[in-house]
């Protein structure tokens, strides 16, 4: 016996009400709820289901035996936190052609190439069209099977019989299960979808990944529970007219979420750039321009030199415009008030535009110096050399303020060819890189002596 009634779910949140409402009680967000036809059942709980499970003392819980499984991408290990958990289920989001397909198609290539068996399953693309984009990737192992189907029941059946290590779904918002009622990519399909995955990854310790649809916003498709449901979320950026991909990590339950790996898109799948720093500043080198600086910054534990641009020029209306790409659009606006408040440079009549190179969004603090160096640069039309590097926070009084793992951004300049990095006064400046040479500011002011030469 079962009864249906209509429930409107949020798109965002996951909230349910018996009623539309314009704008959602849970999270606040308008014109997010959706109508859907809810089935309940009177079939009892199974009793199995517990497994004659029982609190225990954490000291009697046995440990995790086993070590994390490589994927055969160093840049997606780093991610992960040193590669897949057995058991986990791993949400992968980005815009659309961006690449995750072709990611996740070569994980599956090389995981399969290393005697395992993977699953991948396409409820967008029929069987052909994985071949052929294997073909294109070069990927060519009898590890690897592909599968095109969208009921979830079905595919567990699949993966009972393959019983692969790896099992991939494409996408999330494809598949349904038939118990419920509304159509594929509903809330009530996309949540139920993910516990059932979720289950079928801690039951079997099989490790999954899930390929999520984005929204216009930029987050992915589906309530919000579906990323807290899940033990990893990924996201993959970069922009269409652009050749590299920023794979960073927002959730992880067996590591970091401050790392990042990039890859750079070929005709012939995704490549891993092992030197990030040169990757980025190609264009730099050998180049005295006003406007544009280097900075040392870190992502997770890695260290990225970037080139920071900047253009400021007289405004041809009555408020000037303030575009930034890349840094935050308000911590610019507070150095530029620094700037005109403690050096005197009045930029009230000018339109400023800040630019990180090749689409990197920086949003530690210890980019302020370089920030204000490169609006500097234009505006007074200095040139800084392209042999110097900067970096620091920077205070509302003019003071520079210490930066974390200041070593190794220090070293990583070296690396690089850097002569000269311009840094705050503070403990820990390593004194044994003989390659570059240190020059310590106090103040804004101190810092600009030292650079403008």
């Amino acid at each position: 016996m079962s009864a249906k009634k209509t429930r409107y779910f949020c798109n965002v949140c996951g909230h349910i009400t018996s009623r539309w409402l314009g704008r959602c009680a849970g999270c606040g967000e308008w014109n997010t709820y959706v109508e859907e036809v809810v089935v309940r059942g009177t079939s009892p709980r199974s009793t199995e289901a517990g497994g004659g499970n029982r609190p225990l003392p954490v000291t009697e819980v046995a440990p995790v035996e086993g070590e994390r499984n490589s994927t055969g991408m160093a840049e997606l290990d780093r991610v992960l936190g040193g590669g897949l958990v057995p058991g986990s289920l791993v949400l992968l989001g980005g815009d659309p052609g961006i690449g995750k397909s072709t990611l996740l198609l070569q994980v599956a290539g090389l995981v399969g190439a290393a005697g395992k068996k993977v699953l991948y399953v396409s409820g967008e693309e029929s069987v052909r069209q994985i071949r052929l984009r294997a073909d294109r990737l070069e990927i060519s192992c009898p590890g690897l099977y592909a599968y095109a189907e969208t009921d979830l029941q079905v595919i567990e059946e699949q993966v009972n019989l393959v019983d692969p290590a790896l099992l991939v779904i494409d996408s999330i918002q494809t598949m349904y299960g038939p118990d419920i009622t509304s159509a594929a990519g509903s809330v009530s399909q996309v949540r139920e979808c993910t516990a059932r995955l979720m289950r079928l990854a801690k039951e079997r310790s099989l490790s999954i990944f899930v390929i999520g649809h984005v929204t216009k916003e930029g987050m992915i498709a589906g309530p919000r529970v579906m990323e807290h449901m899940v033990d990893v979320v990924l996201y993959f950026e970069g922009e269409r007219n652009q050749s590299f991909r920023i794979l960073r990590g927002v959730k992880n339950r067996f590591g970091s979420t401050n790392e990042i790996g990039i890859y750079e898109m070929s005709g012939y799948g995704l490549k891993e750039v092992i030197n990030p720093s040169s990757f980025f500043l190609d264009e730099h080198a050998g180049r005295d321009v006003a406007g544009a600086v280097v900075v040392p910054v870190i992502e997770g534990t890695r260290p990225l030199l970037v080139e920071i641009q900047s253009l400021v020029c007289p405004t041809s209306f009555g408020v000037p415009r303030r575009m930034t790409a890349g840094v935050d659009h308000n911590r610019t606006a507070l150095i530029i008030a620094v700037l005109e408040k403690r050096l005197g440079l009045m930029m009230g009549n000018c339109d400023a535009y800040v630019n990180v190179v090749g689409g990197v969004k920086i949003d530690e603090p210890a980019a302020d110096l370089g920030v204000a160096a490169a609006l500097t640069s234009s505006f007074r039309e200095r040139v800084i050399d392209h042999h110097t590097c900067v970096m620091g926070e920077l205070g509302l009084t003019g003071e520079l303020r210490p930066v974390a793992a200041l070593d190794k951004r220090i070293r990583e300049a070296a690396r690089l060819g850097f002569k000269r990095c311009i840094v705050p006064q503070q403990k820990g400046i390593p004194d044994n890189v003989s390659e570059v040479k240190i020059f310590e500011a106090k103040t804004l002011a101190d810092a600009f002596d030292h650079m403008f030469v």
